[in-house]
C-alpha cells in the first residue's frame, strides 16, 4: 500500500477559492476538476469516487471514473482534499479543511461528522492513559450510536 504525500490542508470555503488555490500552484482548473470540487462542496459528508462520477444522484453531470480518481489524487496532493476510511467500504473523499473527524456506528453504519475539537477530551484521555496521540480523521471512532444502544437495551 502506498501512502500519498499530502500537503498541509488548504482552507477554501468555496469552489471558486479552491480553483484560485489551484491556479496559484500552477494547476489548471479544468471542467472535470471543477466538477469534482462542486461535488465535494455540495456534499454533506465524505463521498466515494464512484458517487462523484455518478454526479451526486443527478445533481451534477456524470464524469469518467478514472478522471475523477486522477483529479481527487491531484486535489489531495495540493491539500484541498483528503481521503478517509469509514468502516469496511471504499475510501471516501472529503474537503481537507476545516478538518473533521468521524464517529461510525458498527451496527447501523451511520456516520456522524464532528469538529475535531469535539473529540479533544477523548484524545486527552488516550494521551494521558496510554501516551498515544489519537486522531479520528483517516479512520473513525467506532462504536454504537444512541439509537442502536436503545434498541439493544430493549431486547
Amino acid at each position: 500500500m502506498t501512502t500519498t504525500h499530502r500537503s498541509p490542508a488548504l482552507a477554501a470555503i468555496s469552489v471558486e477559492e479552491a480553483v484560485e488555490a489551484l491556479r496559484e500552484r500552477g494547476l489548471r482548473a479544468s471542467a472535470a476538476r471543477r466538477l469534482v470540487l462542486e461535488a465535494l462542496y455540495g456534499a454533506d459528508g465524505p463521498l466515494s469516487a464512484e458517487r462523484v462520477a455518478e454526479g451526486l444522484e443527478g445533481r451534477l453531470p456524470r464524469s469518467d471514473l478514472a478522471s475523477v480518481y486522477r483529479n481527487l489524487e491531484t486535489l489531495e496532493e495540493v491539500g484541498l482534499v483528503r481521503h478517509v476510511h469509514l468502516g469496511h467500504g471504499p475510501g471516501l473523499y472529503a474537503l481537507a479543511a476545516p478538518e473533521h473527524e468521524y464517529l461510525l456506528c458498527e451496527s447501523c453504519h451511520a456516520v456522524r461528522t464532528v469538529a475535531s475539537e469535539e473529540l479533544d477530551a477523548a484524545r486527552a484521555q488516550v494521551r494521558e492513559q496510554f501516551g498515544y496521540e489519537a486522531r479520528f480523521t483517516h479512520f473513525p471512532l467506532v462504536g454504537l450510536c444512541p439509537d442502536c444502544i436503545s434498541e439493544s437495551h430493549e431486547h
